[in-house]
């Protein structure tokens, strides 16, 4: 009877233990595509980091510095007062972020759920025709609009970004919506919750997928945007990042190690931001494939 128990119980976990391993073998060619493709963006990055790190006269070259210059950090610094341009931009980005996800996903909610009705229909493909229109047509048009509306700074970024990301987010998160089953929310509708309940209890939290698409997308637009900011803000003293690396980029022209300094304290933030949310991230993408 032992014997028998031991030899079902090796029988029913024998399968398990080999899809385990073959779930585990390395794809050797693959990994070898995926690392030489890396080196397009690994060489780029140490080129900078060396550089930046290097006398004016040392750079333009791939050989490590003779003396590290860690003063060129702090000279970028001063140069784009980078506190306060990344302040601004952190308030910027973190707000257009979360007014995103706000608006973006219950637009979406309410298309997906309702393109049998031809008024729905006809706002899917008025946001998803925006998409195809150049932004350097409607550019000026924007840039008077916001300071005919006092909407020339931070809040009026904000908006805008909210705004004209509207098309793509609505793109990828209608079809989202629509693999969730009709079912849960009759089942919550019976049970006396409201379309506003649905959304935010039931809906929203299985976006989280795209969610984080949206997210991420919407940050490294809004962190990393030069065009916006330059037409919109007229008070220097909101310029984000992008914007004060330009104006002094006539002072980095002859200073190549300390305009590659400014570039990293650039791109720390949102470097910093992945590696911390890179297991929700995965996460989500892997939840988003599953399903």
């Amino acid at each position: 009877m032992t014997s028998a128990t031991n030899t079902s119980v090796v029988s029913a976990t024998e399968p398990k233990n080999l899809k385990f391993r073959k779930d585990r073998n390395i794809n050797w060619w693959l990994t070898a595509v995926v690392a030489v493709l890396s080196l397009t963006i690994l060489i780029p990055l140490y080129f900078t980091i060396v550089t930046a790190l290097k006398t004016p006269a040392e750079a333009g070259t791939f050989a490590l510095p003779t003396s590290w210059e860690w003063h060129n950090f702090l000279d970028a610094s001063d140069k784009v007062n980078y506190p306060k341009a990344a302040l601004n931009s952190a308030i910027i980005t973190v707000a257009a972020v979360v007014l995103t996800l706000i608006t973006n996903t219950f637009v979406a909610y309410a298309v997906a759920r309702n393109q049998d009705k031809r008024f729905f229909r006809f706002l899917y493909y008025f946001f998803i025709l925006a998409m195809f229109v150049p932004f350097s047509v409607v550019m000026l048009p924007i840039a008077k609009q916001m300071g005919t509306l006092h909407l020339d700074n931070q809040l009026g970024l904000i908006v805008l970004y909210t705004i004209l990301g509207l098309g793509t987010n609505l793109f990828i998160a209608t079809g989202f919506i629509k693999s969730i089953p009709v079912s849960l929310e009759e089942a919550a509708r019976m049970d006396g919750a409201s379309t506003w309940r649905i959304f935010w209890q039931i809906i929203f939290p299985l976006m989280g997928p795209i969610n984080a698409t949206i997210a991420i997308t919407t940050c490294l637009w809004a962190w990393n945007d030069f065009l916006l900011p330059l037409i919109v803000l007229t008070d220097q003293s909101n310029q984000t990042i992008p914007l004060a690396q330009y104006v002094f980029s006539s002072q980095f022209a002859t200073n190549y190690p300390m305009a590659f300094s400014s570039y990293l304290m650039a791109m720390a933030p949102v470097l910093v931001v992945y590696i911390f949310a890179q297991k929700w991230v995965v996460g989500g993408v892997m939840r988003g494939a599953v399903k």
